[in-house]
């Protein structure tokens, strides 16, 4: 990230609420349950599949968590009642998981089996380091009962050869991407360079073991080794798919559809749309500069009038 976007990324919090509302609709379906479905079935005639994520994590009792497990069930039913291309992403801290392990392992249970019956896969979303080591073994254990639960390693994590290692030894499908979160060295590598080489090797790990991969990247040096691991390993384009968030890099994902790969696109929707939207600004810089100029762009809209 250069020195300007990097300057537009740290000064995301006193942008004004309604220019990151603006410019969030680029990278979500909308506030309702309908304009997710709308978004996806408009992904899936372009030839993509998708993944519905619904935002909204860290609940605060019981009965927000009971709120998301019934959220999740009516998005699988809007998925199958409306002959959708697309599984689900849940979120443990949203069914509980800093409330009651044993809840959110009871809910998630629930919305696996429910998805399950339906023919749905479900994706375990990964969030905070606080989180990572009880997600894995969650994802293990549901997994031995429940072929359709996967899960999702972050490259920039030091832990995560580790866990790669047993989420391959048990056949898990994994998600495998860069990593947002904000860690300390300890935990997490902070070179770019070095990021990107322990995607690789993760990769080059997964694939050589098995597991199905969702290759999650805009970065078109990751999608160059993952189309490189692929050809030397003689892997069928059914063993991998590349995957990317709504709205971002349209142009690559055009390039890769076209030329048979399998595209799956992340769909966040719901009412929490401004943590999740600032969040995608700080890490993301073509998303600051287009903020930058819609910012510029107001302001000199001021002026002449």
């Amino acid at each position: 990230m250069g020195i300007v976007d990097r300057a537009i990324a740290n000064s995301v919090p006193m942008i004004p609420c309604p220019v990151v509302r603006r410019i969030s609709r680029r990278y979500m379906a909308g506030d309702s349950l309908e304009e997710a479905v709308s978004t996806v079935r408009d992904l899936n005639k372009q030839g993509c599949v998708a993944t519905l994520d619904v935002l909204g994590e860290f609940t605060k009792d019981r009965s927000d968590a009971a709120e998301k497990l019934e959220q999740y069930k009516r998005v699988v039913d809007a998925i199958v009642e409306n002959n959708l291309e697309s599984g689900i992403s849940v979120k443990l801290t949203g069914l509980g998981l800093d409330l009651d392990e044993g809840l959110c392992r009871s809910n998630l249970e629930e919305v696996i089996s429910y998805a399950g019956e339906r023919g749905r896969f479900v994706r375990v979303d990964m969030e905070d380091s606080s989180h990572t080591a009880r997600t894995i073994q969650t994802v293990l254990d549901m997994h031995e009962r429940y072929a359709n639960t996967g899960a999702v390693v972050q490259a920039y994590l030091r832990r995560s050869l580790g866990d790669v290692t047993r989420l391959a030894g048990a056949g898990v499908s994994v998600r495998l991407c860069k990593g947002i979160y904000v860690e300390p060295r300890e935990i997490a590598y902070k070179g770019f360079d070095t990021v990107r080489q322990n995607f690789v090797l993760l990769l080059e790990e997964l694939l050589k073991a098995g597991c199905y991969v969702g290759v999650a990247t805009h970065d078109e040096y990751l999608v160059w080794h993952a189309l490189r691991i692929t050809h030397e390993l003689g892997l069928s384009k059914d063993r991998y798919e590349f995957q990317m968030l709504l709205g971002v890099d349209e142009q690559l994902r055009r390039i890769l559809v076209g030329t048979g790969q399998k595209v799956r696109v992340y769909v966040p929707f719901g009412k929490d749309w401004y943590e999740y939207s600032t969040r995608r600004l700080k890490e993301n810089p073509k998303i600051a500069r287009y903020v930058a100029k819609d910012v510029v762009g107001g302001a000199l809209g001021l002026i002449k009038r």
